[in-house]
């Protein structure tokens, strides 16, 4: 039973195969932490709880005598507030008689078949019929504000979801300021943080620091989960690496503004709380309504970064992504916006199909600049009708025109953007996210449509489906180029304005997950700037999503590197685009380009017109090569065999197949070097008894002996040389 509950104590063991999380309900109401790690079964942990007498830690009111109990000083599975414990919470609201205090103590459990579900956010799912849930009520008996947290159990695959849910069952309204989804207390031992920061075109820059004795916070107030910061932690132990130590990871299901916090105690205890970003926040609560937060997918690992890696991919492509493309290959395309960015016709476009089509690509996508007056990113945006003049035919004569060379037709499209040089803005200024008498910012001359409102979730599901249905579209890339600003909704009262960013959220997945159910046969890719809605709550409406804007291959080794921490590979848009590189100027050899592009939804971005005969050639090599290793890449494991950040001399990460039968290590050199040193790396995952050719040269080694012994590289010279080779089991 992966579920086991201690009636007596009230002690609640939740196992997975290699994990425990135990937590347990005292004799005053508190539901407290006690263990999360390593699997230890049903084993009573609360022997290992620490009872001190720390000053200036109060006592609950009715253990006023008991002074070495203080919630300042003990773990708990989710905080209230007001109520003496001083370090970062869960919770943070007024009451209808103006308190600020919420004192949750214990009121039942339930046992539930299978997996929960969130009404109107992504969440995790199960098909196995593995998963269980554990539901524990809790409740304020004062003002009975009732609070629900659930407990997704998958134990084959080492993680624990979590949510909360807030019922306000008294009789005045409650305004929650602070809501969030989880908190977990690791009560003793030292814990670094990773977190994911970056900027647009460098997104997802691993960075370690200490937990301090203050709070940390990493998250996003612009409205998306955005380029600087990624809803995705991992607390380490200071020695934990990339294959040994203790790690936890902690995964936000959501995509807009977010916020996680670390804090270090007094008495070195460590909290991690994770949620929906209190900034503007405000959510009027009520009597008898409930709110539901996103949803958190912990795990833990003893294996290092590595370990937890796998686990989050493999959990994330077979229990996040849905859909007809979940576990299918997906098309090679090739993308015109570097070929031609708004200068395009027809002529242009089939041009480019014929001479992709005659190197194997199999699927063009046209981007921005299809529709309504749009020659420039000033104008156009919202007019979701083709423009025939500028196209010179229709849309549904182009399709055929490009299926009748033999690839499939995909389409650009940036739905919650609006210009204001528009038809639809003159037609409905109050459409668009401003606030009244002002001035509203703009990012990339447009602004944002108001989701929170029905009428216009409504509208743009109509000209987006109206679309699909009319043509035969195969692939649609959704982009969102800009951060949230002056938010506020002409559709909600003064008082409710705190509503409008996460409402706004709200409408977006109500919107995709419309479409995505009516149109299960169109491969949806998620964009925002590249990598700027790079997380779970994305993936669950999207299979992939483009990594970054920054399509360098040199500065892909790095963006890739940290983006693979927690995110599955399949996932990771990613395309040999036109050199010298158009975002740094770097000049990269093809074959490079080609490497590091395989590691993701390969395509390419370029004009294959402009190439030379033998860059052709190479482009027919490496799609030959991509169709062959598609599977290895897809579903294999991935290893990172250095350190992008700070090996400087070249990186490697390889494939290895799940069952051991094949490996693919692939490798760049970033700074080729006189008189060089020898690269050699130590393969992973192989079976160490089997034998392995290596295909190209045909050389035999036993797997012991790539993974103990490594494999030396022949050195390599010029700018930033490539290397790819495959070893398969005898």
């Amino acid at each position: 039973m992966c579920i086991t509950i201690d009636r007596e104590n009230l002690l609640f063991s939740l196992n997975t195969s290699h994990t425990t999380y135990q937590f347990f309900a005292d004799s005053r109401g508190f539901l407290r932490h006690l263990y999360y790690g390593q699997r230890i079964g049903n084993f009573d942990m609360r022997y290992r709880e620490f009872h001190s007498d720390c000053g200036f830690s109060p006592n609950p009111g009715e253990m006023h005598t008991q002074r070495d109990f203080s919630l300042d000083t003990r773990a708990q599975e989710y905080t209230g507030c007001g109520i003496g414990d001083y370090r970062i919470g869960c919770l943070s609201l007024t009451n209808g008689d103006g308190s600020y205090s919420a004192d949750f103590r214990y009121a039942g459990y339930a046992e539930l078949e299978g997996k929960y579900a969130i009404p109107g956010l992504p969440a995790a799912y199960d098909n196995s019929g593995s998963c269980r849930t554990l539901r524990i009520d809790l409740r304020d008996p004062v003002t009975k504000l009732e609070l629900a947290l659930y407990y997704g159990v998958f134990p084959e695959q080492d993680v624990i979801t979590r949510c909360a849910v807030l019922r306000n069952a008294g009789g005045s309204a409650v305004r929650l300021y602070k809501a969030a989804s989880a908190c977990l207390d690791l009560p003793f031992g030292k814990w670094d943080i990773l977190h994911f920061q970056g900027r647009h075109c460098m997104e997802r820059m691993p960075e370690r620091i200490p937990v301090p004795h203050a709070a940390l916070t990493v998250g996003s107030d612009r409205g998306t989960s955005s380029h600087q910061h990624n809803p995705f932690v991992i607390l380490a132990a200071p020695e934990t690496c990339e294959e040994f130590g203790v790690c936890y990871g902690a995964m936000l299901v959501y995509s807009g503004s977010f916020k996680i916090e670390a804090e270090c105690s007094q008495l070195q205890s460590t909290r991690l709380v994770l949620g929906i970003s209190d900034q503007r926040f405000c959510w009027t609560l009520e009597p008898g309504a409930s709110f539901h937060t996103p949803e958190v997918l912990l795990s833990c690992s003893v294996d290092g970064f590595g370990g937890l890696s796998r686990r989050y991919q493999d959990f994330l492509a077979a229990h996040i992504c849905r859909g007809t493309f979940r576990d299918t290959p997906r098309p090679i395309l090739i993308n015109n916006w570097e070929a031609t960015y708004f200068d395009f016709n027809s002529e242009k476009l089939c041009a480019i199909a014929q001479q992709a089509k005659e190197l194997g690509v199999e699927m063009l996508v046209l981007d921005d600049g299809w529709f309504g007056k749009r020659n420039s990113d000033t104008s156009g945006l919202g007019d979701w009708h083709v423009n025939e003049q500028k196209l010179g035919t229709t849309l549904t004569e182009l399709i055929q025109r490009i299926r009748a060379i033999g690839l499939d037709f995909g389409i650009w499209v940036e739905p919650e953007m609006v210009s204001q040089d528009s038809d639809l803005y003159h037609a409905h200024p109050d459409w668009a996210l401003s606030v009244p008498g002002r001035t509203p910012a703009q990012g990339r001359s447009q602004l944002v449509l108001d989701l929170s409102r029905k009428e216009v979730v409504e509208y743009l599901y109509g000209v987006l489906a109206g679309l699909l249905r009319s043509h035969d579209i195969r692939y649609v890339k959704w982009d969102m180029n800009r951060s949230l600003s002056d938010v506020f909704s002409r559709s909600l009262p003064p008082e409710r304005q705190g509503e409008a960013a996460h409402r706004y959220m709200l409408g977006v997945y109500d919107l995709l997950e419309r479409l995505t159910a009516e149109f299960p046969q169109v491969l949806f890719e998620g964009c925002s700037g590249g990598g700027g809605r790079f997380d779970a709550g994305m993936l669950y409406y999207f299979p992939q999503i483009w990594c970054s804007d920054d399509t360098d291959a040199v500065e892909r080794l790095k963006i890739q590197y940290g983006t693979s921490f927690g995110y599955p590979i399949r996932t990771v848009g990613s395309h040999v685009s036109a050199c010298p590189n158009h975002q740094t100027g770097r000049t990269t050899s093809l074959h490079t380009r080609g490497i590091v592009a395989m590691s993701g939804s390969f395509g390419y971005e370029l004009d294959p017109q402009k190439l030379s005969e033998e860059e052709k050639e190479e482009i027919r090599r490496q799609i030959c090569q991509f169709r062959r290793h598609r599977d290895l890449i897809f579903f294999g494991d991935y290893y990172r065999l250095t350190n992008a950040m700070t090996d400087d001399y070249f990186t490697a990460w390889q494939f290895a197949a799940k069952d051991g039968s094949a490996a693919l290590l692939n490798v760049v050199v970033v700074a080729p070097k006189a008189n060089p040193y020898p690269i050699h790396v130590q393969l992973k995952g192989l079976q160490p008894e089997a034998l392995y050719r290596e295909t190209e040269s045909g050389s035999v080694y036993s797997g012991a002996a790539l993974m103990h012994g490594g494999y030396t590289l022949p050195i390599m010279t010029g700018d930033y040389p490539g290397f790819q080779c495959r070893f398969e089991r005898i």
